[in-house]
């Protein structure tokens, strides 16, 4: 009895793999086997980086609220204990758009901690 080999799964898989690396330079995109390991590394930092991202936008933040705090004789650290102290509950994604987008408002914030 002959070998059974199924070739049209085989292919589709080769095929989702080379979709996956379409743009990539060289072998890397049409060498099923460099493709393959491309795409493994490459997904492995897409997963690494989707939670490094969080950490990025976190010290923008903190150095936007830094920022807009100095202008008031301030620095962040003192900024966030005295919001800590007097009870504010805003998130440094909110403080780093207010000191950004809205100047006045965070005014505001900074006067009501002093």
């Amino acid at each position: 009895m002959p070998r059974s080999v199924n070739s049209v799964a085989s292919r589709a898989r080769r095929k989702k793999v080379l979709k996956q690396t379409k743009g990539n330079f060289g072998s890397r995109k049409n060498v099923f086997t460099v493709a393959k390991n491309t795409l493994d590394k490459g997904l492995g930092y897409a997963y690494r980086d989707r939670r490094r991202k969080k950490g990025a936008f976190r010290s923008l933040w903190i150095q936007r609220i830094n920022a807009g705090v100095r202008q008031y004789d301030m620095n962040y650290s003192e900024f966030i204990g005295k919001l800590e102290k007097k009870g504010i509950e805003l998130n440094r994604k909110t403080l780093a758009d207010l000191a950004m987008n809205h100047p006045e408002a965070f005014k505001a914030v900074v006067e009501k901690v002093k």
